[in-house]
């Protein structure tokens, strides 16, 4: 059973790619809108570009893997199409995360161009493992609050609606674009509960080139919001057939 399920989140994945993903709105939701949001910044308010690369990478993150995923579900409840996955030898929680990989994924492909293009023409030096440390769980992060939004609704683009509420305020209050640290104190306390903060922060010490701890333990919260937004989504995904 547990091969059917790995076999089954792998296949759901790869179908989510090709059929969903690489089209002209998601692309432009995962690369090119968080290029131009930090450049319209930069151009506002030029000085060291390197300082909004962190940010520029959590954006593409965010964006990318939430562009298509926050639909995926509805879309193929609609369809019927979802219903004939279950019929296959793999659970809910396997579709659930089939889905999550399939926004990973695609979300991995966006923060690598991103991140390369950023790093070469910067000439920047990074910790290379302390990026991964930091990229890998913060892509399954987004992708689960994508799913985790589309099944928490009925309609097919109420979750595009509904997230982008929490995305545009992470941006605003999580290092995207102004500093944590400087702040008010409330607005401090509010942003560390926001998964992009941990992201943000944990990228901005790993393109310095350097490794702490405090990497580790941005790392494990980070696990930690996967598995708090895994849990629910699925039993939200298993009331849509009941």
């Amino acid at each position: 059973m547990l091969r059917d399920n790995l076999r089954g989140i792998f296949y759901i994945a790869l179908k989510d790619i090709r059929t969903y993903y690489f089209k002209g709105s998601a692309v432009s939701w995962g690369i090119i809108f968080p290029i131009t949001w930090i450049l319209a910044f930069y151009l506002r308010n030029p000085g060291d570009f390197k300082e909004l690369v962190p940010g520029l990478i959590a954006m593409t993150i965010l964006f990318s893997t939430t562009a298509a995923e926050t639909v995926v579900i509805n879309f193929e409840l609609r369809l019927g199409s979802l219903e004939r996955l279950l019929l296959a030898p793999v659970s809910l929680s396997a579709v659930f995360l089939g889905k999550v990989l399939g926004g990973a994924m695609f979300g991995f492909f966006m923060t690598t161009i991103v991140t390369v293009i950023s790093v070469v023409t910067l000439q920047l030096h990074p910790n290379v493992f302390g990026l991964i440390l930091m990229i890998f769980p913060s892509l399954f992060v987004f992708s689960c609050l994508g799913a985790f939004f589309c099944v928490m609704v009925k309609e097919i683009f109420e979750a595009q609606t509904l997230l982008n509420f929490p995305r545009f305020l992470m941006v605003f209050l999580c290092g995207v674009v102004y500093p944590v640290s400087k702040m008010p104190a409330a607005l401090q306390y509010f942003s560390y509960a926001l998964p992009l903060t941990y992201t943000v922060e944990g990228l901005r010490f790993s393109l310095s080139g350097g490794f702490s701890k405090t990497l580790l333990i941005n790392a494990l919260i980070l696990f930690g919001y996967i598995f708090l937004l895994i849990l629910p989504g699925v039993k939200l995904l298993g009331k849509k057939f009941e």
